[in-house]
């Protein structure tokens, strides 16, 4: 029997409630913003190279992302992100979009070399002038910006020059860039964001070549130059001294008078034990993450890398003078985490190594998506949120991306079909229930930002996968549709009258 009346949904919800309690099983947190601690942050995430568009417009230099991805074959389809959404274009169109889903905050990042065409020396101001306008409609909406300063798209000018990332050189012209975005945004721009995750530009654009630059060496993949198993430390431990140095900048110069916070975002897949009953798969997952996340978060809390990647990689891990590490620990007022999928780990006897794999037993461990390496497996977002509590002593968090993939089916779907997107609204649905379960356990998370506002260029798969919360019409004009995860948003978002 089915009950279509108010009553009865509440009714069952009760039931359900009740027979929750009698099995001893967890009650599972209501996902609506009355949920999560006073100012709780929501909001969208996104990238300049990503959404932007306006590529050769407006004075702006090229990145090693407009390099790259004009390489052909480097991206599914052939993509660019030449025009992207258009977002340079179309920026009080998509303020508007993000207000319509009651979110107060966009996390959003600057093109490096759309302020620095050649990375340092004279300012394009015209491309200055965007963000003026964009943060200005932002605040005018009542919307805060949460602004990145590195999201993957090197001038590719000092890529050229000094060799961008793998040169210590590049510390000061990234600091210099820095500076300038302080004096000329600070006083309205309360929330910075050094990088946004280092471990993916360093592995997909050094290791596995698959990324801009393109660089790796056999047979870890197919490139022209480079070396897989050294230049992703040396890029890490490079991005790590940048952001070490402009946290300080911040510090000394800016925050005071401007009373704003500083922070990185790091990304991290949750790792299980392959078999939970072996000692060495639980060693396994717990090392997996630590060269994960802690790579990056280590330095920044204790001064050093994990002593599990210093015992494994030996002479080709970097070290930290004594004055750097003094920099460098200490260097956040907050930690972003951008969290997707869970995977096994597991050690292998034979050959001395860990394998990670989304599959145990033929059985993946959650359900699979268009994205190889995107499983739905909501429960890691507690474990991790919870990992990230005991080893750092319950730092401050955002949770700073946070979304699923489908594919793009404009050639099989009608667009109607299309916008119906209930695999997102499950996922981002299922996800929140743990991020509040972590919050019930006591982990200090301030904000969550969906990934992403609307569909864009997904980097290396191009347009053929969709991200967005925002259907964005590629063939027809760009134009934004409302997918159902758009109505699930301003549902549980949607703000009560005080009477």
């Amino acid at each position: 029997m089915a009950f279509t009346n108010r009553a009865g949904i509440v009714f069952c919800a009760v039931f359900v409630t009740l027979l929750q309690k009698l099995n001893g099983a967890e009650l599972l947190p209501n996902v609506e913003r009355a949920s999560f601690p006073k100012g709780f942050i929501f909001g969208t995430a996104t990238a300049a190279y990503q959404y932007e568009g306006a590529a050769s417009e407006g004075g702006k230099g090229p990145s090693i992302w407009d390099t790259f991805s004009h390489q052909p074959g480097k991206i599914q389809g052939n993509g660019t992100g030449d025009i992207a959404v258009d977002q340079y274009h179309r920026y009080v169109e998509d303020v508007w979009l993000l207000k319509d889903l009651n979110m107060e905050a966009y996390r959003f990042s600057i093109s490096w070399p759309r302020v620095f065409p050649k990375g340092t020396g004279v300012v394009n101001w015209e491309g200055v002038k965007y963000y003026d306008n964009l943060i200005s409609e932002l605040l005018k909406l009542g919307i805060e910006p949460y602004v990145t300063l590195y999201h993957w798209d090197m001038p590719q000018a000092l890529e050229d020059s000094i060799g961008g990332w793998l040169s210590p050189q590049i510390v000061e012209p990234f600091a210099r860039y820095a500076r300038f975005c302080f004096e000329r945004w600070g006083t309205k721009v309360k929330h910075w964001i050094t990088f946004n995750e280092i471990h993916s530009f360093a592995g997909a654009g050094y290791y596995t070549g698959v990324m801009a630059p393109g660089r790796c060496s056999a047979p870890y993949g197919n490139c022209s130059q480079g070396n897989s198993l050294t230049e992703p430390y040396i890029v890490s431990h490079h991005a790590l001294l940048s952001h070490a140095q402009v946290v300080d900048i911040y510090r000394k110069e800016f925050q005071a008078d401007q009373h704003g916070v500083i922070g990185i975002t790091t990304d991290c897949t949750w790792y299980e034990p392959l078999d939970q009953g072996s000692a060495s798969d639980k060693q396994a997952a717990e090392y997996s993450v630590q060269a994960f996340l802690g790579w990056y978060l280590d330095p920044i809390f204790f001064g050093d890398y994990p002593a599990s990647m210093r015992e494994s990689l030996g002479s080709r891990l970097p070290t930290f003078t004594k004055e750097e590490a003094a920099l460098i620990k200490g260097s956040q007022d907050f930690v972003g985490i951008n969290h997707y999928t869970s995977n096994y780990a597991t050690y292998n006897s034979s050959t001395g190594e860990i394998t990670q794999t989304g599959y145990r037993n033929g059985v993946p461990i959650g359900d699979p998506t268009v994205s190889e390496w995107l499983f739905i497996a909501p429960t890691g977002m507690r474990k991790l949120l919870g990992w990230v509590r005991n080893r750092y002593n319950n730092p401050i968090v955002y949770i700073t991306e946070n979304g699923v993939s489908e594919a793009n089916k404009d050639q099989e779907l009608p667009l109607v079909d299309q916008l119906k997107d209930s695999v997102r609204i499950n996922y981002y649905h299922s996800y929140m229930q743990n991020l509040l379960l972590a919050i019930r356990d006591g982990s200090d998370v301030r904000g969550y930002f969906a990934w992403s506002l609307m569909d864009n260029f997904e980097w290396a798969v191009g347009y053929t996968v969709r991200f967005g919360i925002y259907y964005v019409d590629y063939k027809n004009g760009l134009a934004r549709y409302p997918k159902s995860s758009v109505h699930w948003f301003q549902q549980i978002l949607k703000k009560k009258r005080v009477v």
